[in-house]
């Protein structure tokens, strides 16, 4: 294959440009502005719509990055020094260097193969082991919901602030609830390869108005209202640009369109590669996902590695990556507690046998055939 076939880049469309060159027209393109307060906007009355009925409160910020917006939802959590987080395992770093920011410990906790999530089980296994953990932050992997139900329940017989990570799963739904509405706070992000993007930048989605505030607050350098120049409390410059928000808001009237040509290509691949010895990353019936990313799963029995495969399938200008690494495998974190309720850690085995594929919504049908056949040529040998 002459072009490269890449794992998931932006698809941009005519919209987004109407809401720059608005923002030029009117000489707004720093941070603040009407496309950061309709982005926000538009992100609530979507979740509301995604969510099939549900109407909880919910508040919006739009933040420069999604790091950005998790680090809010720690502060607003009242994450201290010392204090134990218990938190998903299998993750970008981002999901979980906040905790680090306010000097919290992170514990990590092991997911189950249903949804490659946090594993309930594991979950209440840890608050056993830290019975004074009032936080708990969840990643949907890959955006695939987690098992929200139990996961729940769990966080509420232990009176814990539960903390969405919903970077990847913006428009997924759990029992027709829209991911990023569970929890008493959550974060997406519009990095250059979700599902939507505003090149960069994330949204916090908090229940209160006062959360909201305070969120912007911190986000703004904490000035305090004074004619001058006042703090009192630390401050971060947070904000999302005028502009980036303008990208956001083209981008979102397109997300059921991105949303369903994921779905194709997620379903293309199960369809080409179920002969193999190889899983594709599982859900649960009662949930929805973006399928943001196609992933799958070697056969431990198969005879070759998830290394093999990215580079052979490198080797034809195709790019592969593999499933996250755990975050109790990472030399940064590995003074950290991991908690896992089977025999062996779930997530060491997925990630010693996953890589994710190329799930790029403008990937052609005969680019993805191509796939499909190179890793015909390859495993099913």
């Amino acid at each position: 294959m002459e072009n490269r076939i890449c794992l998931s880049t932006p698809t941009i469309h005519g919209e987004e440009q109407g809401f720059i060159q608005e923002a030029f027209e009117k000489n707004w393109i720093g941070p603040l502005g009407f496309n950061c307060d309709g982005f926000e906007a538009e992100m609530t009355s979507y979740l509301h719509q995604c969510g099939a009925g549900y109407e909880p409160d919910l508040y919006a910020f739009a933040a420069n990055s999604g790091t950005s917006a998790l680090h809010l939802a720690i502060k607003l959590a009242g994450v201290k020094r010392g204090e134990h987080v218990l938190c998903s395992d299998m993750t970008f770093a981002a999901t979980l260097n906040p905790v680090t920011y306010e000097g919290g410990v992170q514990v990590f906790v092991d997911s189950e193969r249903e949804t490659w999530n946090m594993d309930p089980a594991a979950l209440e296994k840890a608050f056993e082991k830290y019975p004074d953990a009032r936080v708990v932050l969840l990643v949907h992997l890959y955006g695939t919901p987690a098992k929200m139900d139990e996961i729940m329940e769990i966080c509420k017989a232990h009176n814990a602030i539960l903390i969405e990570d919903a970077a990847e799963a913006l428009s997924s739904t759990y029992h027709g609830r829209a991911c990023g509405t569970f929890g008493d706070l959550a974060a997406f992000s519009f990095n250059g390869n979700k599902i939507i993007t505003s090149s960069c930048g994330g949204m916090l989605i908090s229940r209160t108005r006062e959360q909201r505030e305070k969120a912007f607050f911190w986000a703004t350098q904490a000035r305090e209202k004074s004619p001058w120049y006042e703090h009192k409390e630390l401050g971060y410059n947070y904000r999302m640009s005028n502009i980036l928000a303008g990208i956001g808001r083209g981008q979102l009237l397109h997300l059921e369109e991105h949303r369903k040509r994921k779905e194709e290509i997620y379903r293309r691949y199960e369809a080409g590669l179920k002969d193999l010895p190889i899983s594709m990353n599982p859900y649960l019936p009662e949930s929805s996902p973006n399928f943001w990313l196609s992933c799958i799963l070697l056969d431990k029995d198969c005879g070759v590695s998830f290394m093999d495969v990215m580079n052979r399938l490198a080797e034809n200008n195709v790019e592969t990556r593999p499933i996250w690494k755990p975050m109790h495998m990472q030399p940064f974190y590995a003074d950290r507690d991991f908690v896992f309720a089977e025999k062996t850690p779930v997530n060491e085995d997925i990630f010693s046998r996953g890589l994710c594929i190329p799930s790029d919504i403008k990937m052609t049908d005969e680019e993805q055939d191509y796939v499909i056949q190179l890793l015909h040529d390859f495993i099913g040998k």
